[in-house]
């Protein structure tokens, strides 16, 4: 490797390829789903309440108070790092978990990397979040639609997290908000739908 550096930098690169499409491609949809997600809702929470409200609904070890972010680990040495204006990149992850990792060593930029919201969900079926009678009254792929949408999700996030095609969840999506059960906004170029009150007691069995 060291002999022929360029050589050592192809292969790696050629199994980091390699590995991509054997592990991450085939779930990489419903990955990106959550993650985007996550990013619409820490964007919320930074627009209705600061740094403050995202940084307390973060994760328990990261802490915002008058201007500094103090991360609790056990597994780093108490220190102390002046960004000196380069901000601090947030980066969720299925990958990490429960803890969070950083990285402030220069020239790089700082980065905290936490668990994505709804992390723990992952991998379960969507079916299996409706229930029973949630499924007689809607149908399975609406009742999965409803019952999982614990954050707001696009069109395209909520095919690739429920395998079903786009032209197919804009159906179900429809007929859910004329129901009374979602709203929707837009955000961006993408429209979001959530569950509205109604559909959050249905849900909920209340």
């Amino acid at each position: 490797m060291l002999a022929d550096p360029a050589r050592a930098v192809s292969r790696l690169a050629d199994l980091t390829e390699r590995a991509w499409h054997a592990l991450v491609a085939p779930d990489w949809p419903r990955l990106r789903a959550l993650l985007e997600a996550d990013i619409a809702y820490r964007s919320r929470q930074l627009a209705d309440g600061g740094l403050e409200r995202l940084f307390a609904d973060l994760r328990p070890a990261l802490r915002w108070t008058d201007g500094t972010l103090t991360i609790r680990t056990s597994v780093v040495p108490a220190q102390t790092q002046d960004l000196d204006g380069r901000g601090v990149l947030l980066m969720p992850s299925v990958f990490v978990w429960p803890d969070v990792v950083s990285g402030f060593a220069p020239p790089w930029q700082p980065t905290v990397i936490y668990p994505a919201r709804g992390v723990g969900g992952l991998w379960r079926e969507p079916d299996a979040l409706a229930a029973d009678a949630l499924v007689r009254l809607l149908g399975a792929s609406r009742a999965a639609i409803l019952s999982g949408l614990e954050e707001p999700a696009s069109t395209t996030a909520l095919a690739a997290r429920h395998r079903l095609a786009p032209s197919s969840v804009s159906a179900h999506l429809a007929v859910l908000r004329a129901a009374g059960l979602l709203s929707s906004r837009r955000q961006g170029h993408q429209v979001l739908y959530e569950r509205t009150p109604l559909g959050m007691a249905l849900v909920g069995g209340g």
